[in-house]
């Protein structure tokens, strides 16, 4: 589709994927940030996607898993930075900073991380995000 689509962005045909509402494999959909849902939903997935090619020793796979996480992380950090975000919406953005870091640091802990994360939030639900 890049090369029918040229001259378009990975992220901008990420886009466009998404909007059409097309089933998208982990790696082109990338790290969906609308909620936190949708986030854990597709860390999980490039996070399978990345144990799968770290145990076939794939290691372009893997790099592949990390650069979208990376691009996904250093976007959210543009965002947080950005005057015009609502605080509301900036805390978000930084709790899901924190998320991308806990995946980055180790992508094979995460659903453990966040499986615990939200056992937490189900005790103490004045938590948050």
């Amino acid at each position: 589709m890049l090369e029918l689509l040229a001259p378009v962005s990975d992220g901008y045909l990420r886009t466009l994927l998404r909007a059409a509402g097309a089933p998208l494999a982990p790696l082109v959909e990338g790290v969906r940030q609308e909620d936190f849902e949708q986030l854990e939903r597709t860390l999980l997935a490039i996070e399978r996607e990345y144990s799968q090619a770290r145990a076939a020793t794939n290691r372009a796979r893997m790099t592949e898993c990390r650069r979208l996480v990376i691009e996904a992380r250093d976007h959210t950090r543009w965002a947080v930075r950005s005057p015009k975000l609502e605080a509301e919406h900036r805390g978000q953005k930084e709790q899901m900073l924190e998320w991308m870091a806990v995946w980055l640091d180790n992508p094979g802990l995460f659903p453990t991380w966040v499986a615990l994360r939200k056992l937490a939030e189900a005790h103490h639900p004045d938590a948050g995000q």
